[in-house]
């Protein structure tokens, strides 16, 4: 994970209506920016510029794929699989729990 979890930055993260719709459909299939975007009903630009935060935090992962006429393109899974909150004396404590698959799918 390149970025510490803290309440705030996580409240950040899921505030956004479309970074949260992007980890549910990426939690059923992968995904292509454009896919992302045409399901969410928003520009491909915001698709990438929350594809970029969730990255950082490591909530989802991308993948490149290649289709049958050889052209590469990225694919992008969630790896986040439950997030708890906790609140004790007068503070939140974060469990972030990941997906994580034993075997490379891309090996």
């Amino acid at each position: 994970m390149s970025n510490e979890w803290d309440a705030e930055t996580l409240f950040d993260v899921f505030e956004r209506a479309d970074a949260r719709r992007i980890l549910a459909l990426t939690s059923v299939e992968e995904l292509s920016a454009q896919a992302l975007a045409d399901r969410c009903d928003t520009s491909e630009a915001t698709i990438y510029r929350r594809l970029d935060v969730l990255q950082d935090h490591d909530l989802v992962v991308e993948h490149e794929r290649v289709d049958e006429d050889g052209n590469h393109f990225k694919t992008y899974a969630t790896n986040l699989d439950e997030v708890c909150f906790q609140l004790r004396d007068g503070g939140f404590t974060i469990d972030v729990t990941y997906r994580r698959d034993l075997v490379d799918d891309d090996l």
